[in-house]
């Protein structure tokens, strides 16, 4: 399993609002010259992570883009999710009925891989952008 680009990207774009003070706002410029995004894929990520209610857009002349919450409430599951979509091994891990067997229930496989898969995302999901944060500085 891979992540796509955009979600490298939006993992940096997170980071890089997490370590600004609460309450500043970072405009797009900025962080695609501090993250080394091209502008074009960060309005892209931007749009994403907005609608995805992970980072608030404010406009204006002044504007730029903050946090839409804490960064220890937001995981990598969470930019993996509002990136990608669902965290899914094998497609029958999402649907048994699309077991080309047709024996998702019974099949060996599939139950080791739910267990695989179930773990994967409970661990993506108790790392915060806070929590590794928190870890850099502690690692300096």
């Amino acid at each position: 399993m891979q992540f796509n680009q955009a979600t490298d990207y939006a993992f940096r774009v997170i980071l890089h609002l997490a370590s600004i003070p609460e309450g500043e706002i970072a405009n797009s410029q900025a962080i695609a010259e501090e993250q080394n995004i091209p502008v074009g894929f960060l309005q892209k990520i931007m749009r994403s992570l907005t609608q995805g209610e992970m980072v608030k857009s404010y406009r204006g002349i002044d504007g730029g883009f903050a946090l839409a919450k804490s960064a220890d409430e937001i995981s990598l599951l969470d930019i993996i999710k509002t990136m990608e979509g669902p965290v899914d091994l094998q497609r029958c891990l999402k649907d048994g009925n699309s077991c080309s067997k047709g024996c998702a229930p019974q099949c060996p496989v599939h139950a080791a891989l739910a267990v695989i898969q179930n773990d994967f995302t409970q661990a993506l999901g108790n790392v915060t952008f806070a929590g590794m944060l928190k870890k850099n500085k502690a690692e300096r």
